[in-house]
């Protein structure tokens, strides 16, 4: 009996003993689980690892191949001191302190010499050198003592970053757009990510002490392929510079102009300035594509040619404004001027903008008929987007009867571009269908691919419809549209040098639920030159509160300002005014001969060149031809002498002035004017240089 209540005790305590375990087991797998699992991470013991390498981005070009966006590599130098054989070491030390304080110049020789002893004698793996190195400099610290070894021999590592650079700032910035893994890609930049972002490379690394990681082998990233835009720097630069001198001077919110050919629909030039609080702008949004607003009377284009292409309207149709003021329904339709026009034709209801006089020949034989009259919108694709490769475009909001909400005021506010919503480049679009003759184009802004320097893919202009309208309608309009500057609302704008076709627009915005009579979207929207319709451009500027705001005082000299530079220095616009002797030549910045002489051939302009081999050269426009004249400018820089720099442009000099060690800043735009480091000084690394734009 005894012994069996022993033997069921020592049961009890085996079982209490292996209960014990497993609880103790459980406990400290649940303890090891929520409060120890950082420490028993697989990660931290791994001695290898295997990252990306991001590929360098390609270029962005303009058309005339000037340097828009681009990636500038970096590279951070570090050191593995414990790979070093000892009497090697000591043997080079000196030499490379001296070479690297010279480098540098911001360490004394001994100071480096102590920096690198300290790490040899501590066995550092990763030892940081240098931050922020560009690729000149990195292939002279490979020329250095112990540096000019492999890696497995002499420890010297370089790890390659790339920065993205702009040289010409904010100029088309919006449209260029980013690049962003942590939001979305905008502009070009997103548009053609894929052309441009090539393929990451691959790089084995090794855990080193203190969670560093020091590469062991590496495959090479592909860089991305370059995008040559439609862009013309130098237009672009004048919308931008004129387009802010107005808004500046009007008090006003935000504005945008583009600036588009007329026969193949390639983007010249695009701007979005938005006021900020510090009285500066930025581009912060693109307005001309992905802002849609009531387009107000540049609208009545679109309504004379549906009256037109019906039959029910004719050029003679004479029509009464009344004094200035007409009821539908239970609202009154205004003209801007007080007393209106008393009784015009319909030629000259739209050569003076009035509201009343398109608006009751519109309603007088649409009212029964308000399907109709939007259909015929529909025809010529203006509900329809235009497509671009460029993403936010907004789709046109015109209501159908059939399907929308409507009311008996609709159609004749409709008819005045209120109701309506379409953004700047679709108006543009439509308008510049009426110049190409009723073929509307689709708007682009790239026109090549470039794979290495060779042209990979062509993009040619596309035509979205072949004709929104009989001839007969466009000559109608467009002599209408001529007389708006003329003898118009536009007339300030007029010049005797071409002619000028286009529509202004002032149109209320709504506040508060309601229009305003103090606040507006002033517009104009035209081509030029209008016997030649070669560019279309249209300019919004959003409510500007000082000195005026019509559309053909605020937005107009704009447009002006734009299509003066464009007529003067486009040589096809000025095919007359030269003599018969005479042979215009392109005015060039100096620059690089590659990229010149390619320019130059693909003008047809002949070149005279001094030196074929000269990298670097100096241009001289003639009566036939170019000269190119060598320049020892890369001499001058190798031995820390400046060179003059005065008319290249700055994409060129921040390539050449920052590969060999100087730190620029920059003012203005266009080529370089004046230097703060002047020709034939010396200079040492890492000094500022300030630079002056024209």
């Amino acid at each position: 009996m005894r012994q069996s209540n022993n033997i069921k005790r020592r049961a009890v305590l085996v079982s209490l003993v292996f209960f014990g375990v497993a609880f103790a087991t459980i406990f400290k797998a649940g303890y090891t689980q929520l409060f120890e699992s950082e420490k028993w991470q697989t990660d931290k013991y791994k001695i290898t690892r295997e990252v990306s390498v991001n590929a360098p981005r390609g270029n962005i070009y303009s058309d005339d191949l000037s340097l828009i966006a681009t990636s500038m590599p970096e590279y951070e130098l570090r050191w593995d001191s414990k790979v070093i054989d000892e009497k090697l070491f000591n043997d080079s030390v000196s030499r490379l302190s001296y070479l690297l304080s010279q480098l540098f110049n911001d360490k004394s020789q001994s100071e480096y010499e102590s920096f690198l002893r300290n790490s040899k004698s501590e066995n550092k793996r990763y030892v940081l050198i240098k931050r922020k190195v560009n690729y000149n400099t990195l292939k002279k610290v490979k020329q250095f003592p112990i540096f000019r070894l492999n890696t497995l021999k002499g420890g010297f590592i370089s790890v390659q970053k790339n920065r993205r650079q702009k040289p010409f700032q904010d100029l088309a910035d919006r449209t260029i757009g980013y690049d962003r893994i942590e939001s979305k890609s905008v502009g070009l930049e997103g548009a053609f990510n894929l052309e441009l972002k090539g393929k990451d490379g691959r790089r084995l690394e090794q855990r080193l002490a203190g969670k560093v990681w020091k590469p062991i082998w590496e495959i090479e990233p592909i860089p991305g392929k370059d995008i040559v835009t439609t862009i013309n720097i130098k237009y672009q630069d004048v919308a931008t510079s004129s387009l802010k001198n107005q808004l500046t001077f009007h008090d006003a919110e935000l504005g945008c102009a583009i600036l588009m050919e007329v026969k193949t629909g390639a983007i010249k030039a695009i701007v979005n300035l938005k006021k900020l609080e510090n009285g500066g702008f930025e581009e912060s949004y693109n307005y001309a594509i992905a802002e849609s607003s009531e387009p107000g009377s540049t609208f009545k284009l679109a309504s004379v040619i549906v009256g037109l292409e019906d039959g029910f309207l004719m050029i003679e149709d004479s029509v009464s404004t009344n004094n200035g003021e007409h009821v539908f329904y239970n609202q009154i339709m205004r003209d801007s001027k007080k007393g209106g026009y008393g009784k015009v034709s319909l030629a000259e209801a739209f050569q003076k903008s009035s509201n009343v006089g398109i608006s009751k020949l519109i309603f007088q034989h649409y009212k029964d008929k308000t399907s109709s009259f939007v259909d015929r919108l529909y025809s010529m694709d203006l509900n329809e987007p235009l497509g671009i490769s460029i993403s936010g475009e907004r789709t046109p909001n015109i209501r159908h009867p059939k399907k929308d909400r409507w009311s008996g005021t609709t159609l004749p506010w409709m008819s005045i571009g209120y109701g309506v919503e379409m953004t700047p480049l679709q108006i543009l679009s439509f308008y510049a269908t009426v110049a190409n003759d009723g073929k509307r184009m689709r708007p682009f802004f790239v026109q090549s691919i470039l794979d290495n320097g060779i042209k990979e893919k062509q993009y040619s202009p596309q035509v979205l419809n072949p004709s929104i309208c009989s001839q007969k309608t466009i000559d109608i309009v467009k002599n209408m549209m001529l007389n708006v500057v003329e003898k118009g609302t536009a007339k300030n704008i007029k010049t005797n040098q071409y002619k000028i076709a286009g529509k202004t627009g002032t149109a209320q915005l709504i506040i508060d639920g309601a229009y305003s009579n103090e606040r507006h979207n002033s517009s104009f929207v035209g081509y030029f030159p209008a016997d030649k319709p070669t560019y279309a451009c249209i300019v919004s500027i959003k409510d500007p509160k000082q000195n005026g705001f019509y559309g053909g005082d605020v937005a107009g000299p704009v447009f002006k300002k734009i299509a003066d530079y464009v007529f003067a220095n486009d040589l096809r616009l000025n095919e007359g005014t030269l003599a018969q002797n005479e042979v215009a030549t392109p005015i060039s910045m100096n620059g690089y001969q590659s990229d010149l002489s390619l320019v130059f051939e693909s003008l047809n302009v002949q070149i005279e060149n001094d030196n074929q081999s000269a990298n670097w050269v100096l241009t001289q426009s003639k009566n036939t031809s170019v000269d190119l004249k060598n320049r020892n400018i890369l001499k001058d820089l190798k031995n820390n002498m400046m060179p003059s720099l005065k008319g290249m442009a700055i994409s060129d000099v921040l390539f050449l002035l920052e590969n060999h060690g100087l730190k620029v800043e920059f003012e203005g735009r266009g080529e370089v004017k004046d230097q703060s480091i002047a020709k034939g000084n010396r200079f040492v690394k890492g000094q500022k240089i300030k630079l002056k734009l024209s």
